[in-house]
This record gives C-alpha cells, sequence and structure tokens, in this order.
C-alpha cells in the first residue's frame, strides 16, 4: 500500500446495505439485564433492553419519562457516553440510548456502517420504542447518522440537536493537505486494528484526551467502560468501519442538495473544535436552525460542560 494512499484512507472493505426488519424485542436478554457486575449499569432507574431492528439486534439503554428522545453517540464510545446527560434529563424526557450497530452490546456485523444503514437502525428503533417520532440527538459518528436520519425519515424526527459534529463531506479526510491524522488512519484495511490491538485502552484514552480541551472531562471510568467494549473480538474493526464508510456517506449526502431540514435543528459545538462549521454546514439546509458555540469545551462537549449542555438541549427540546 501506498503511503498516500494510506493518508487518503485508501479501504477495500464493502459495506452492507440495510436489510429487512425482523420481530421486534424490547426485552431484556433471557429476562435478565444485558449488562454484567463487571460492566456500567444503566442510571437509576433505567433499563438495559435489546430490539431487533433493520435485521440486526441492537441494545439500548432507556432512564426515565416523559417526550422521547434518542441519544446516539460517537467514537470511540458506547451508550454509556449519554449516562450524565441521562441523569440529569431523566426527570423530564425519556431517554433512549443504544449502542450503535456493532459496538458495545449490539450485534456485530460485516457491513452496514455507512450512515444510510446506520439511520435505518435507528428509524425502526423510533418506530419500536417511541411509536414513530422521537427527538434525535447525535454526537460525532453519532451526529452523522442523525443528520442522516432526518434526511432520509423526516417524520421520524421531532427535534434535531447535532452536538460537534461533521456533515458527512465536509471532512477534510487528506492528512497530507491539512486533514486530521486520524481519518486516513481509521479508514486503512486492517492497518489500525494491527497497530492498536493489545492497547485498545491506551489508544482510546489518548484520542480521548487528544480531542478534549477539558482534558478530565471525560472519566477514567467511562474510558474503561468503552475500552472493555471496543477491545472485544472485532470492536476495533466495527469502530474503524464508521469512517470507512465516510467516502459513501459523502456521496450520499452529496444527493441531498437542495432539500431543506423542517424540523427544528439545534446545534451545539466546542469552541476548541468545530466551532462554527457546524451550523455553517446547517444553514442553507435547516429551515429552523439555533446554532450555540461552547467557549470553554473541545469535542466532547456533553462531558466538557455538561450542565450547560444539558440546561440548553432540555430547553430547545421542551420549547414550543
Amino acid at each position: 500500500m501506498q503511503r498516500r494512499d494510506f493518508l487518503l484512507g485508501a479501504s477495500t472493505l464493502a459495506v452492507g446495505g440495510p436489510v429487512s426488519a425482523a420481530p421486534p424485542s424490547d426485552q431484556p436478554s433471557a429476562g435478565k439485564p444485558a449488562w454484567t457486575e463487571s460492566e456500567a449499569p444503566p442510571p437509576q432507574g433505567g433499563v438495559s433492553l435489546f430490539a431487533q431492528v433493520n435485521g440486526i439486534r441492537l441494545h439500548y439503554v432507556r432512564a426515565g419519562s416523559g417526550p422521547k428522545v434518542v441519544l446516539l453517540h460517537g467514537w470511540p464510545q458506547t451508550w454509556f457516553a449519554w449516562r450524565g446527560v441521562m441523569e440529569r434529563l431523566s426527570s423530564r424526557f425519556t431517554l433512549i440510548a443504544p449502542d450503535l450497530r456493532g459496538l458495545g452490546l449490539s450485534e456485530r456485523t460485516v457491513g452496514g456502517y455507512d450512515k444510510r444503514t446506520i439511520a435505518a437502525d435507528i428509524r425502526d428503533l423510533i418506530d419500536q420504542t417511541a411509536d414513530g417520532r422521537a427527538h434525535v440527538v447525535g454526537h460525532d459518528m453519532g451526529g452523522k447518522a442523525a443528520f442522516t436520519l432526518a434526511h432520509l425519515y423526516p417524520e421520524h424526527v421531532e427535534k434535531l440537536v447535532l452536538a460537534d459534529c461533521l456533515i458527512p463531506g465536509a471532512e477534510n479526510m487528506d492528512a497530507a493537505h491539512g486533514g486530521a491524522w486520524h481519518y486516513g488512519f481509521h479508514m486503512a484495511p486492517e492497518i489500525p486494528e494491527m497497530l492498536t490491538k493489545g492497547r485498545e485502552r491506551e489508544y482510546i484514552a489518548a484520542q480521548i484526551r487528544t480531542w478534549s480541551h477539558k482534558k478530565d472531562a471525560v472519566s477514567e471510568e467511562a474510558i474503561t467502560e468503552f475500552a472493555r467494549r471496543y477491545a472485544t473480538d472485532g470492536g476495533m474493526t466495527a469502530g474503524f468501519n464508521y469512517y470507512r464508510a465516510l467516502r459513501e456517506d459523502a456521496a450520499m449526502v452529496a444527493s441531498f442538495q437542495g432539500r431543506k431540514l423542517e424540523m427544528p435543528v439545534l446545534t451545539i459545538a466546542g469552541r476548541h473544535s468545530v466551532g462554527a462549521r457546524l451550523a455553517e454546514a446547517l444553514r442553507p439546509q435547516a429551515s429552523a436552525l439555533t446554532s450555540l458555540i461552547v467557549d470553554d469545551s473541545g469535542h466532547f462537549v456533553a462531558d466538557e460542560a455538561p450542565d450547560f449542555f444539558c440546561e440548553q438541549v432540555g430547553k430547545f427540546l421542551a420549547g414550543g
């Protein structure tokens, strides 16, 4: 493999498309919690469940009561990324936080990491857990999936919140021309798995600290929980496959040109990360856009500014 191909994120992995939905299941596996004592349990009052969506078994955690809100995590995280948000907002909303396909306790598939397929997974989850319509909050890769969901299945999205992410196609994936190096590294076939094997926690911790402005905002407990899941067989590959699908995602998003998102949209980004770029990209597409930048935050806004994040998201979702 040529060095430039590596930097540009060459990938030879095939990405699968949507598959037929299977009968729903909204119960813990075999009547037991999905977590064990060695793993992090749901927040107080929450429950760990599985649903059959878009042909796969998806794990999610549900807590609270009130209007339904689906929370989509990013890389290198799992549902546990939202635990603090769920604890703060569960008195006002029903929070539904899935492990995205292939991650956490959700079924690990060979393909299907393009955001069109992930959006179909979440569409089916909303059908089963929220009577077909919910607020959707997405961060990082979960934000890309949430954006795609809002375009492809707008009838399922009441309000949309995008937290420090870039729209597919807006990323600079060319490290040789100013792009972030990790795009090319993660998109390269087999190389990142080889170099991170046995060092999953170290790599995940280093990535989180690099993209945080407040370096200790994401707790050691959370990093351990993420690494525990990604270090299982095929876990890192599933995470890297979200990056390997980005060129396909960009082509799909290009087809949205001229379409408008009619639901209310909130963007909330860290000054030391995405900054104003997210709102600028959304402005031509969103009919009702509210944008916020958190000055003292990097990429992990919900962890670096948790009170502000929950206050603003809660106010936006509850507003008329």
